[in-house]
C-alpha cells in the first residue's frame, strides 16, 4: 500500500486468519445454465492456472453424474500427479454410494489422495419438498460418510442451503458427519440467501457444534453464492468468524447468477494482507475460463473488467497523469484506484473521449511515441469532444495520419 495512504480498513489483529482456498470452478462452476462445456484440454489449461494462483484445492467434478465426467476427472487427477502440481483435488458426490464409489476408484487408479465432497440437502424448506425426514438425512449422512472413510478417502460434509435451516437440523447432521469421520464441514449459502451477520453467526455456531463434538482439528468451509451480492463480503465474514478455507469460481460463473467470484477473493485477501499470492496470472485465469465456457467479462467487472484500470475523464486523468510524471508508480497505480493495476499484471491506462483534456490527449500520443503538436491536439481533442463515446485507437491514429 502507497505510504501516503491512511488504511481505515486495518484492524489491531495481531495474527490474520488462517485462510485456504478452493475452486469450484470446474465443478459448480459449470451448472450455469449459461456456460458452453470446456473441452478436456481447456479444463488442464484452467487446471494449471488454478495452480499458478496458489489456490490451495479444486474440485474437479461429479464422477456419479456418468462416464464421460468420470474420464475428464481421472485425466485432470492425473494431470496434477504427472505434471507435480501443488493444486489438491476433490469431487463432488451425493450421500449415494453410487457417487462415492467412483471417486475411491479414480484415487486408487491414479494413486491421489481425493477428497470426497459429500453433500446432502438440510433445510426444512427442502426437507418437506423432497418429503425426506430428518432421520433419513442422519442415515443417509453416517452410511456415506463412513463408506468414504472406508475407501481411504478424506470427507468434506456438505450441507446445501445450510443458511435456511434450522439450528438443531444442522446440530444434528454434522454432529452424525464429524462423528463418522468427517474431516471437514461446509456451510453452504446455496441460495445466497445470507447477510454478513448471517454468515458469522451460523459459522460460530458450526463451530460450537464441532467442538461440542470434541473434534477440534474438523475444518470449516464456507461455500456462497451470489444471488444478492452478498458473496465476497459473506465470505470474509465467515472467514473472521472461523471458516478456515473459502469456495469460489472464476469470474463467479455458477448456478443461477453464479458463486463467490475466486478472482476478487484472492484480490481483497492479498490486499487484506491474509495471502500471499503472485496474480501476475489472473487475467489469464479469468481470461482462460470465459473463453472455454462462453461467459464474457463485462467492461465494469472489478480487477481483470477492460475498464478496470481505464480512464477518460480529464480530472481522473489529470491526477494519473501527474503521478506518472512524477516518476512515481506507485503513486500512479494508487491516486484513483483501490487495487494496484500492478497486482495483476495490468497498468493504468489513459483514454480520450468526451470528458477528456487536452492533457489525456497530449499523455495518449506521447506514451505512443507519436509526435505532439498543438494542431494535432486540438484536431483529436475537438474529434473527442463531439463522439458519444472514448475514441478507439484506429481513429485518433487516422488523425496523426492524416496531419502528417
Amino acid at each position: 500500500m502507497h505510504p501516503l495512504i491512511y488504511d481505515w480498513n486495518a484492524t489491531s489483529d495481531a495474527q490474520p486468519p488462517v485462510v485456504m482456498l478452493d475452486d469450484e470452478t470446474l465443478r459448480d462452476g459449470l451448472q450455469s445454465p449459461s456456460v458452453r462445456t470446456p473441452t478436456i484440454d481447456e479444463k488442464l489449461r484452467i487446471l494449471h492456472l488454478i495452480d499458478a494462483l496458489g489456490i490451495d484445492t479444486a474440485n474437479i467434478g461429479l464422477p456419479g453424474a456418468g462416464p464421460h465426467v468420470v474420464r475428464d476427472v481421472e485425466r485432470l487427477a492425473r494431470e496434477i500427479v504427472d505434471a507435480k502440481l501443488r493444486v489438491r483435488p476433490n469431487c463432488a458426490a451425493r450421500t449415494l454410494a453410487a457417487d462415492i464409489t467412483p471417486v475411491a476408484e479414480i484415487s486408487q487408479r491414479v494413486g491421489l489422495q481425493i477428497e470426497c465432497c459429500t453433500f446432502i440437502g438440510s433445510s426444512p424448506l427442502r426437507q418437506y419438498a423432497e418429503g425426506w425426514s430428518i432421520d433419513h438425512l442422519l442415515r443417509l449422512t453416517e452410511d456415506a460418510v463412513t463408506l468414504a472413510v472406508r475407501e481411504g478417502l478424506p470427507v468434506m460434509y456438505v450441507t446445501e442451503d445450510t443458511t435456511r435451516a434450522d439450528p438443531e437440523s444442522v446440530r444434528q447432521l454434522y454432529s452424525t458427519a464429524v462423528r463418522a469421520g468427517a474431516a471437514r464441514v461446509c456451510v453452504c449459502d446455496t441460495v445466497g440467501h445470507a447477510t454478513p451477520a448471517g454468515a458469522a453467526s451460523l459459522v460460530r455456531f458450526v463451530a460450537q457444534v464441532v467442538a461440542d463434538c470434541g473434534a477440534p482439528n474438523v475444518g470449516i468451509d464456507w461455500h456462497g453464492h451470489r444471488d444478492r451480492g452478498l458473496d465476497v463480503v459473506n465470505a470474509l465474514a465467515a472467514l473472521a468468524a472461523g471458516a478456515t478455507r473459502l469456495h469460489g469460481t472464476a469470474i463467479g460463473i455458477g448456478e443461477r447468477v453464479g458463486n463467490t467470484p475466486m478472482d476478487l477473493l484472492l484480490v481483497n485477501l492479498v490486499l487484506m494482507d491474509y495471502i500471499k499470492r503472485d496474480l501476475s496470472r489472473l487475467v489469464d485465469y479469468c481470461e482462460a475460463v470465459s473463453a472455454a465456457t462462453g461467459i464474457p467479462i463485462p467492461a465494469n467487472y472489478p480487477v481483470v473488467g477492460r475498464d478496470a484500470f481505464r480512464t477518460a475523464t480529464g480530472v481522473h486523468a489529470a491526477a494519473v497523469i501527474k503521478a506518472f510524471k512524477k516518476h512515481d508508480h506507485a503513486l500512479a497505480d494508487a491516486v484513483y484506484s483501490s487495487v494496484p493495476a500492478s497486482l495483476v499484471g495490468r497498468d493504468q491506462e489513459i483514454e480520450v473521449g468526451p470528458m477528456s483534456g487536452k492533457s489525456n490527449v497530449v499523455f495518449w500520443l506521447e506514451k505512443r511515441g507519436l509526435p505532439v503538436t498543438d494542431a494535432l491536439v486540438e484536431r483529436i481533442f475537438a474529434r473527442a469532444k463531439s463522439a458519444t463515446s472514448v475514441l478507439d485507437e484506429q481513429e485518433i491514429l487516422e488523425l496523426v495520419n492524416a496531419a502528417r
